[in-house]
Formats: C-alpha cells, structure tokens, sequence
C-alpha cells in the first residue's frame, strides 16, 4: 500500500488544487482505506484497497455532483486527516481521544475550506499529500519532519504557480 500512497501523495502534493476532485477523491481513499484497516484488519489486502477505492469513487462524486457539500466534505476530511497525522509525526498517543482529534481537525478544515476555498485547498492538499509521501516512505523521524516540511513548501508554491498561470 506504500506505493499507492506515494502516488496519491504525489498527486495532492502537486495538483490539489487544480483537480479538486481528485483531492476529494484522494482522502476519500485514504479515509476508505483507514477505515477498511481498523474495521477488517484481518481481510486480505485485496479487500482494504477496493474500500478505498470505493471511498475515493464517493468522494469524486460528492466533489462533481455537490461541490459546497464536496468542500465542506473535503475540508473536513484533510482536517481530520492532518489532525491524526500531525499527532502521529509528532509521536503522540490520542489512544481513546483519537476521535477528538479527528472532529476538531475536521471541523477546522471544514471551516478553513470554505471561507478560503482556493488557499485552504492549496494548504491543505499540499499538507496531506506531503503526510502521505512521507508515512509511504517511512524514513526516520528526523527526515521525516524535514521531508514533510520541504514537501509542503514545494506542493504550496508549485500550485500557487498554477493558479496563476491558470488565472492571470
């Protein structure tokens, strides 16, 4: 599954905010694929990615078909994500709390992506895609956090660049 995360990494790191289905679509995989692990831990693998598909398969469709729904969705989803990787990069232990994080990362990301839609979904598509690259790649904790802090200058200022081009 490290590949796969790499590669969808990848893609939010760098075209988040252009294709803003494929950053719903993106953490919607991941969301399928977290909860697909702590609810069939014992399925084959097989069975975690298809549930991640499915959940990705979703999230372009709430993103196509109900775009401010898909914002909020999509806000809420990169902050709960960032939320839990944040605390995992910085070694913290929610333990029965986890779902704590998860709401209030979610809840602020939900906010944050539908009052600043464009630079939320940069920020936070670059945050997520840097998260997704660095736990793929499982470095040490120093590199870790150098790795994730570059990769979310590059992913910020490679869409920024984008944008205005894009938009002139």
């Amino acid at each position: 599954m490290s590949f796969v995360h790499l590669l969808v990494g990848a893609a939010l790191l760098t075209l988040g905010r252009r294709l803003f289905w494929l950053f719903v679509a993106g953490l919607g995989f991941v969301a399928g694929l977290r909860l697909a692990a702590d609810w069939f831990s014992q399925a084959p693998d097989w069975v975690t990615l298809a549930l991640g598909l499915v959940g990705g398969l979703i999230g372009a469709g709430v993103a196509l078909l109900l775009q401010r729904l898909g914002i909020a969705l999509a806000g809420f989803l990169a902050g709960a994500y960032i939320a839990f990787g944040m605390l995992e990069l910085l070694g913290a232990d929610p333990g029965a709390n986890a779902w704590l994080a998860h709401l209030a990362g979610g809840v602020l990301g939900a906010i944050l992506l539908s009052a600043l839609f464009d630079w939320a979904l940069i920020v936070l598509s670059s945050i997520s895609g840097a998260i997704m690259v660095v736990q793929s790649l499982e470095l040490a904790a120093t590199w870790n956090t150098v790795l994730f802090l570059a990769l979310v200058l590059l992913g910020v200022l490679i869409q920024r660049r984008t944008a205005q081009t894009a938009n002139p």
